[in-house]
């Protein structure tokens, strides 16, 4: 089978898909030797896909002053690629797309490009354009690529949408998924009813992006009665800055919510776990103030387990905030059972070795 094909279908069953941080040196330079390390982390640790250029790669890549967007994509893409050849298993590669319809319509065709097989299409910074707008929007770029619609929070540029905005994305041929992050039962709900009832459900996935709630996504079946007619849909799987910490424990927290979902019996123990998740992502996102440290976060895990070299993004002023370390260090201690600082430390040389 085609590559690109095995990949939609890998996208289309449901994976663990982390979304990659950028890595800066300590002078905020990209260190792409950091880079490549993380690349090989997220592939060993059992991952389906990876994505990039996204919120957590930080969106000033784009910057002309910046210029990292088509790096990151061919790094990115590159390392894939050598994964591939080395163990046969192939790995989704997904690109953030953002801006007005041209810019993101030339991003698209970047990803093409570098082999991408879907692009995450941002809303992010839009919110002048009407909803009718962005559909005109998603439509174009579909015709480039494979999209995955976006539903993203708005305490990080996201907006409210209308289910009937939801019911017209999912109507678009070539929007294969949809990722659901706005941190909003409401909202998502929305999502699940508007994929369920649409002509096209068998072909889009759902993919939670609600990095506060990420098992019992993965846990529920939506179930909507309509004329009679019963229609049924899940998040199948996840596209999550939060895996992209920890991601060797993701693997096996997704699996063990993909097999107590199709069990059909749901253990109190996955709901008691899904509030550790939830409780370790506050404070790797900084919930407490607003999100305003997400990302140092993020890169504060990664390295202290000797994966990246510093914290710093490419906005000075984007750094952790007051306490968030300390409280990080709690939940090191308070749920060892989600962390793989073991599997980094046994592979870790070994991943270097082959830089």
């Amino acid at each position: 089978m085609d590559r690109h094909l095995k990949a939609l279908e890998i996208l289309k069953s449901g994976t663990v898909i982390p979304a990659t941080p950028l890595a800066l040196d300590e002078n905020r330079r990209f260190d792409e030797y950091s880079q490549r390390l993380l690349m090989k982390y997220y592939l060993n640790c059992g991952v389906g896909g990876i994505a990039t250029a996204v919120h957590s790669t930080q969106f000033e890549i784009r910057d002309p002053e910046v210029n990292l967007f088509e790096p990151i994509l061919k790094l990115v893409s590159d390392e894939i690629d050598a994964f591939e050849n080395k163990t046969g298993r192939v790995i989704v590669k997904v690109a953030g797309v953002c801006g007005k319809t041209e810019q993101a319509v030339k991003e698209a065709t970047l990803a093409k490009k570098y082999g991408y097989d879907a692009v995450l299409l941002s809303p992010g910074g839009l919110n002048s354009l009407s909803e009718d707008e962005l559909v005109k929007r998603t439509k174009a770029v579909a015709e480039v690529m494979p999209v995955i619609g976006f539903y993203l929070q708005t305490a990080v540029g996201g907006r409210h949408f209308s289910f009937e905005y939801w019911q017209k994305i999912c109507e678009i041929p070539n929007v294969v998924a949809i990722k659901a992050a706005p941190f909003n039962r409401y909202m998502s709900l929305d999502i699940a009813r508007a994929a369920a009832l649409s002509t096209r459900s068998d072909e889009i996935t759902l993919y939670t992006g609600n990095d506060d709630n990420i098992v019992i996504d993965l846990l529920t079946t939506y179930k909507f009665d309509v004329n009679g007619k019963r229609y049924e849909k899940g998040f199948e799987g996840g596209l999550l800055g939060h895996w992209s910490v920890w991601t060797k424990r993701a693997v096996e927290l997704f699996e063990r919510c993909k097999n107590e979902k199709t069990n059909g019996t749901i253990s109190s123990e996955m709901l008691t776990l899904a509030n550790a998740v939830t409780d370790s992502n506050a404070v790797l996102f900084d919930g407490a103030n607003a999100f305003a440290g997400c990302i140092p976060g993020l890169h504060y895990v990664l390295k202290k387990q000797g994966l990246m070299k510093s914290l710093n993004c490419i906005n000075p002023n984007e750094v952790l905030s007051p306490g968030q370390d300390t409280e990080i260090e709690r939940i090191y201690a308070m749920y060892p059972n989600l962390v793989d600082d073991y599997f980094v430390k046994e592979n870790i040389e070994s991943w270097k070795a082959e830089l």
